[in-house]
């Protein structure tokens, strides 16, 4: 019976797992900046109080968890001569992984609700979309990944490890079917309500249009750079391969990295809410 797993890591070459290693210790630690200043900005700022901000600081905080629960174990494995995770610290990799992932694919799609609502149905927006309402569906987010996670824990629990115990992966992590069904189902969803409210756009006119698309672009590189990947990962043969390996990093460390810089760059809101921050910040030290 096997009580550890032996990760072969992306790499084998000693000099590249050094490159390994300095390349993805600047992205997790861009990751949780970036992510940290998102949501400390949202919680601190008064001006970001709409619930396209309320979803956004619940995906800053699952894509630091996300990129959490598999990019520490890299970094570290990077160095490592053997690349040892037991049977225990992989069950609670493989929980993390899909707890997150499937709240960031929850939260993906309250934040396409909510700019559907805000563009089809503007008048009724603040009564369908009121505080309570936000709070109620992120609880419900919550419980949905939780129970996800947890199927997915006692697919893991079921199977019979024994023999061979080499992982050629970087992480612990399962295909099944239901990981596929509900990443499919999930972009299925995301893609027909923008094809709504695409639809809808063509009654306004041609400022309202550049508004309204102008604040669902940053949605639609996220969701493009989270489910391309992901898909992709669980349609493929149950078999590992070097792209495998590849593309997971890309969503599981390089999505989580992008979307504090693909929110802000792109959102005039979110960087005057930080520059406010910041000057107040200094402000308030120079005083003191």
């Amino acid at each position: 019976i096997v009580t550890e797993f032996i990760l072969l890591g992306l790499t084998q070459d000693p000099l590249r797992q050094k490159i390994v290693f300095v390349i993805f210790l600047i992205f997790y630690m861009g990751t949780v900046v970036g992510n940290t200043l998102i949501f400390v900005t949202i919680k601190s700022s008064r001006t970001l109080g709409s619930p396209m901000y309320f979803f956004l600081f619940y995906l800053s905080i699952a894509d630091s968890c996300f990129s959490t629960s598999t990019a520490p174990r890299l970094i570290v494995d990077a160095l490592s001569a053997k690349k040892i995770i037991s049977y225990n610290e992989c069950m609670t990799q493989v929980f993390g992984l899909h707890l997150f992932g499937c709240m960031e694919i929850f939260v993906l799609i309250l934040m396409a609700v909510d700019r559907y609502v805000a563009i089809c149905k503007p008048l009724s927006y603040p009564t369908i979309m009121s505080r309570q309402v936000c709070i109620t569906l992120i609880v419900l987010a919550w419980r949905g990944s939780f129970i996800h996670s947890t199927a997915q824990m006692i697919l893991a629990l079921r199977l019979p490890f024994c023999g061979p115990n080499l992982i050629d992966h970087y992480c612990c992590d399962l295909q099944p079917l239901l990981k596929l069904a509900f990443c499919s189902s999930g972009f299925m969803i995301l893609i027909i309500s923008y094809i709504v409210i695409l639809h809808s756009l063509r009654n306004h006119s041609a400022e309202g249009r550049k508004k309204a698309l102008s604040t669902c672009t940053s949605h639609i590189i996220v969701v493009i750079l989270f489910f391309g990947p992901c898909i992709f990962i669980y349609t493929r043969p149950p078999t590992t391969s070097p792209m495998d390996k590849t593309v997971a990093v890309f969503y599981t460390i390089g999505t989580p990295f992008l979307n504090p810089l693909i929110y802000t760059l792109r959102n005039a809101e979110v960087k005057n809410a930080m520059r406010k921050l910041w000057h107040g910040k200094i402000i308030s030290e120079n005083k003191g």
